[in-house]
């Protein structure tokens, strides 16, 4: 193969050419008639004659097959990929020999009638081809089908032009986003925003990143999570809000954790965790049908059913069962010797609430296929939830788990001021014992606390991982478009 630098010193030689014959090879638009999926779906009849109209179309150019006087072309756009045929006696001398300068990995607009070639495939003949963008560097040698996953995800704009399936990943994210729209705002939920950049960091158990803010000379966090923001709108009278927010978490990199995330946050005043429950499952069901057409998903293998009712899986007994003895009622030595013979990670240094956390996720978590609700997590893990209402050792909380995967939480929302303040008090006592992802005493939240927020149901779901199950994408860096890397060579 050449080297890359000839290669490119011939492109430019060709841009040289196509200039001196008066061939633009940036131009401003193209004006086209269809998208290729959209002629494919137009001409489905075609025959060997030419149709009557003509078309207007552009996209890459990705095939080339040049037979003297003749040439058959395929471009391909975000749709599909289309045939075009060029002769010389049709475009004229010019022209046609102006197509010698072009190579694979041009966009190039083509227009003429549509017909069937005697294999059966749908042409256009081209009456004018224009370049709209002359590629001076060359995709890489069999970049079609391109499969090394550091290649891919380092280089997303030839992973994209390489792979259609990549191309519907992200098509098919954008479907579910909107119809998880459709379907909350159908229920009269209101769209928001609320702050990034924040001046004390909650919501969750996460380590933040950190920023400076130079003209406030102040310490600034990228969110954890936006929920305490969207509570303000509860106590501010936005009854049913929600927010598609990118948060960051300055964690580990994995099959499901990325520090750069997209989650789904909701509140709805005057409801609880089991009003979450039956909004949980119309969400997913809206998403698997915005993805396959059918409340039905398969992944990794497995059928996943969204269309019925998710049974529920109660945290305690589910973990008693596998630990043979009661949780709640064990101390943190026994959770911690249970916890290193699971070969927990860092067993010795986590705090009572994170063992609790880590039991569960080694020993019934990951065997869950689902969908499936785990409900009522001790309340020690919840700092943010009410009490349960028939055992007050546990919270109104359930998280919702497909595949093994903890794909979002939900609470019933604690409101009582007084409460909030025991409960960040012991999470500052937690930090106190080295649990770096314990939660922050605000006070600002609490004000607002004290001035009144309503009874409600609070639900985040992680957008991210919903799309890894509707696509079934083994990781989620195959569903981010950009997704975090570790240095090169590192």
């Amino acid at each position: 193969m050449a080297d890359l630098n000839e290669l490119i010193a011939a492109r430019k030689r060709k841009l040289e050419r196509l200039a001196q014959r008066g061939v633009p090879a940036y131009p401003y638009r193209f004006d086209f008639t269809h998208r290729l999926a959209e002629v494919h779906a137009a001409f489905s009849t075609a025959t060997a004659d030419e149709s009557a109209s003509e078309v207007a179309v552009c996209g890459r150019l990705v095939a080339w097959r040049d037979h003297g006087k003749a040439a058959f072309a395929h471009i391909e756009d975000a749709t599909g990929r289309l045939q075009a045929y060029c002769r010389s006696d049709v475009l004229g001398a010019d022209a046609f020999a102006a197509l010698q300068d072009l190579d694979i990995g041009d966009f190039t607009g083509i227009r003429g009638p549509v017909f069937r070639t005697r294999t059966g495939e749908l042409t256009v003949k081209a009456r004018s081809v224009e370049l709209l963008a002359k590629s001076l560097r060359p995709l890489p040698e069999k970049w079609h089908g391109l499969k090394d996953v550091d290649t891919r995800f380092r280089h997303r704009a030839l992973d994209l032009a390489a792979n259609p399936e990549v191309r519907r990943i992200f098509a098919t994210r954008t479907r579910i986003v909107s119809a998880i729209r459709k379907c909350l705002d159908a229920r009269g939920y209101l769209e928001v925003e609320t702050p990034i950049l924040q001046p004390l960091y909650g919501g969750a158990d996460a380590t933040p990143f950190t920023t400076w803010y130079e003209s406030l000379k102040a310490k600034n966090y990228l969110r954890i999570s936006n929920e305490l923001y969207l509570k303000r709108l509860l106590a501010g009278g936005l009854d049913r809000v929600y927010e598609f927010s990118k948060d960051f978490r300055n964690e580990g990199l994995d099959r499901t954790h990325q520090p750069e995330f997209t989650l789904l946050e909701l509140y709805e005043a005057y409801t609880d965790y089991h009003g979450m429950m039956a909004l949980t499952e119309a969400i997913f069901r809206e998403a698997a049908v915005a993805a396959g057409g059918e409340p039905v998903l398969a992944y990794q293998g497995a059928r996943l059913d969204f269309g019925a009712p998710w049974p529920r899986v109660p945290f305690v007994p589910a973990l008693a069962a596998k630990l043979g003895f009661d949780p709640l009622a064990a101390g943190t030595p026994a959770l911690r010797l249970a916890a290193e013979e699971a070969k927990v990670p860092d067993a010795g240094k986590l705090t009572r609430p994170k063992l609790l956390d880590k039991l569960f996720e080694v020993h019934v978590q990951n065997g869950l296929a689902g969908p499936a609700f785990v409900v009522d997590h001790p309340l020690e893990l919840t700092p943010l939830a009410k009490a349960n209402r028939a055992d007050p050792r546990l919270a109104e909380r359930f998280e919702p788990i497909v595949a093994g995967m903890e794909l979002g939480n939900a609470f019933s929302e604690l409101n009582d001021p007084l409460e909030q303040r025991r409960r960040f008090e012991a999470q500052a006592a937690l930090r106190a014992q080295g649990d770096a992802e314990a939660q922050q005493l605000d006070e600002d939240f609490l004000a607002v606390l004290e001035q009144g927020m309503p009874p409600a149901g609070g639900l985040g779901i992680g957008i991210d991982r919903l799309v890894m199950l509707a696509c079934d994408a083994p990781t989620i860096r195959e569903v981010i478009l950009f997704p975090q890397l570790r240095p090169e060579n590192a």
